[in-house]
């Protein structure tokens, strides 16, 4: 392995991805690589057809967005005022169609990305599949295990 020069994070505008981001950071500090970081936003309540029972849920869901965004701001801020070189890519469209298009626009060498289990109902509301993502993928692909949490260490 000769090193990574450009590296991509996936970021699902969720909570969790936060572990992603920071390995993203600490592989492009340890290659001196260029870091991006996407956010691919894809609003299944957005789609025509929905019922009107679901206007609360599309605004627990920009919600969600919004605030989830702030922290990871926050996380690119504190890096680049450390000096690393971070550009953030807002993508909005269907996932997997947007970070191909980065990888192959940016020349990616890494993609970073968070491996949680996906259930059939997640994958179908919030288009959020990693197998279709890794079976097309010119470039390395990282996927980190998401931290346990307290109550499942316990166990």
């Amino acid at each position: 392995m000769s090193g990574y020069k450009k590296i991509l994070v996936v970021s699902r505008m969720i909570q969790t991805c936060r572990p992603a981001v920071e390995k993203g950071v600490a592989l492009a500090r340890c290659y001196g690589a260029e870091l991006f970081i996407i956010h691919s936003i894809y609003n299944p309540f957005s789609i025509k057809g929905w019922s009107v029972g679901t206007l609360s849920l599309a605004h627990e869901y920009d919600h969600l967005l919004k605030e989830t965004k702030v922290r990871l701001e926050e996380l690119v801020e504190a890096e680049k005022t450390k000096g690393l070189t971070i550009k953030e890519l807002i993508r909005d469209g269907e996932p997997t169609a947007e970070v191909l298009k980065v990888v192959r626009d940016e020349k990616i060498d890494l993609l970073i990305m968070l491996a949680h289990e996906e259930g059939f109902l997640e994958n179908l509301i919030f288009n959020r599949s990693n197998d279709e993502l890794i079976r097309k993928m010119p470039c390395s692909i990282l996927l980190v295990k998401k931290e346990p949490s307290a109550t499942q260490t316990q166990k």
